[in-house]
């Protein structure tokens, strides 16, 4: 399953949970679709993948600025 924006919004936009339960959640989004990509996926697949990687590493930017900084360097680098 790939994350779209309106996933993310909803975590950002969580008025009761604190930063680190949104980071967390994110990064488990993150993790969850990494995960569910396997031998047999498409190259389309992994593109979109990626994209939407990137989404949830701008929104962890929006929130600690180190961190999202990081992740996307790192995903740049690939």
């Amino acid at each position: 399953m790939v994350y779209t924006t309106t996933d993310i919004e909803k975590v950002i936009n969580q008025d009761k949970w604190c930063v680190k339960c949104k980071l967390n959640e994110l990064l488990r989004m993150d993790c969850n679709m990494y995960v569910n990509l396997g031998i047999d996926s498409s190259q389309k697949d992994k593109e979109e993948v990626i994209k939407a990687s990137r989404k949830i590493y701008l929104a962890i930017k929006s929130l600690n600025r180190n961190m999202g900084t990081l992740f996307l360097q790192a995903i740049d680098k690939n």
